[in-house]
């Protein structure tokens, strides 16, 4: 019998990215929280320690609030992962800013600022790629 190539941790993290997702779309009070995108969660191999990474739209100073409100609500949080979860212990969560979006925003930006002739990104040179046998 092989063996499985997706870990155990990379289950249960996806299951509460998913969770943690959805506790902050319709459990949370906070209406900042709602606006956030969680975009990946790390395990530890243990199960004990949840990194979660989220994005939002807020930049600057109201990015960091909403860090801020996400500690702040970590308890809460826990306590429906709890809930909704079968595990041994509910991991300890932590919340940290996913630097991607911005990334790629910026990278949109600069190749929208590149200087490239009409006719190569509309493919009206009439020329086609014809793979070779």
């Amino acid at each position: 019998m092989s063996k499985p190539t997706y870990k155990r941790a990379e289950r249960v993290g996806d299951q509460i990215r998913m969770e943690v997702a959805e506790i902050l779309a319709r459990k949370s009070k906070d209406p900042r929280l709602n606006l956030v995108t969680v975009t990946d969660v790390d395990m530890s191999s243990d199960l004990r320690l949840a990194r979660i990474y989220v994005s939002t739209m807020y930049q600057g100073q109201e990015a960091e609030d909403v860090l801020k409100s996400l500690t702040r609500a970590v308890g809460f949080i826990r306590t429906e992962i709890g809930r909704r979860m079968t595990l041994r212990y509910v991991p300890d969560l932590k919340f940290y800013m996913d630097p991607s979006g911005l990334r790629g925003d910026r990278i949109c930006q600069v190749l929208d600022q590149l200087d490239i002739p009409a006719e190569v990104t509309s493919g009206e040179s009439g020329d086609q790629m014809v793979p070779s046998e």
